[in-house]
């Protein structure tokens, strides 16, 4: 049995029920589908977000901790990065991986039993201004409320070109080209287009007398599962979805996608078990 969290934003509560749960349930992994820096909005929730080092004060602290704790038994922990997470942290993040507290896997694959895993953060643009974990989706078509990647600003250097014609539906295709997507797992921080895992607050309104479309996911996330049906998907940013569509679990095809993205102040844990992925659930603790 393996857990999945997203969208913790450095939320203490949210991680101190996660490491009770490890300790508790023991699973073989742990995906943290991203976002999980300290965000503004909910600084007194975290530790003394503008002076410390969450990744090394906090996260990798209690990691350690639970790795000295469990032994043999400390899980796999996965994560890739969010689009609220500056990547200028990613320098610590991949300390961290280089002494064994996580696996990092942004655009990387590795082996997990008979299964492969797959991580990917970019999301499609959105009206926020960080764009380090921003993509432009299929085209360099934006909606009408969000800032493109060109005109935002990064914590990280990047190329003209990237920053103007690198595309999700581009990265996907040089990312997993021959590769069999049978018994894939892929963690995700945007949820595929049009989908019970994708729906926001934004239906009925407008700007500038153009309707908002409340689907905020990837809609080359959305033709990729199509195209290339992987075993599992696991989304999260969109934390509203579930409490609008009354659903944090959806098909394409063959694909389970689940979301561990919430708007409230519980952890949503996902449980899943990839070769009974029917009997996986979500709980708010």
């Amino acid at each position: 049995m393996n857990f999945f969290v997203s969208d913790l934003h450095g939320r203490i509560g949210r991680y101190q029920t996660l490491f009770e749960a490890v300790r508790r349930e023991k699973p073989e992994a742990v995906f943290i589908g991203g976002d999980f820096l300290p965000h503004a909005w909910h600084a007194h929730e975290t530790l003394d977000f503008p002076h410390r080092d969450f990744i090394n004060d906090f996260l990798v602290k209690n990691f350690l901790e639970l790795r000295r704790e469990l032994g043999a038994g400390y899980p796999r922990v996965l994560l890739i990065m969010g689009n609220d997470d500056a990547r200028i942290e990613e320098a610590a993040v991949l300390d961290a991986a280089a002494r064994g507290v996580w696996e990092y896997i942004h655009q990387r694959r590795v082996g997990f039993g008979e299964f492969t895993i797959y991580g990917y953060a970019y999301v499609p643009p959105t009206p926020f201004r960080l764009k380090d974990w921003e993509r432009y989706d299929v085209s360099r078509y934006t909606d009408s409320d969000a800032v493109s990647p060109e005109e935002g600003w990064r914590t990280y250097p990047v190329s003209d070109q990237e920053m103007r014609y690198m595309t999700i539906k581009d990265d996907l295709d040089r990312f997993t080209e021959n590769q069999d997507m049978a018994r894939a797992i892929f963690l995700f921080h945007t949820p595929p287009y049009q989908t019970k895992l994708d729906l926001s607050a934004r239906g009925g309104k407008m700007i500038d007398h153009v309707p908002l479309d409340c689907h905020l996911g990837s809609i080359a996330v959305r033709r990729f599962i199509e195209a290339r049906q992987p075993l599992v998907t696991l989304h999260g940013h969109v934390h509203e979805s579930a409490g609008i569509s009354g659903f944090w679990r959806d098909r394409i095809g063959r694909t389970h996608c689940f979301s561990a993205a919430h708007d409230g102040p519980e952890l949503a844990l996902v449980r899943f078990d990839p070769d009974d992925l029917n009997a996986a659930n979500r709980e708010l603790i």
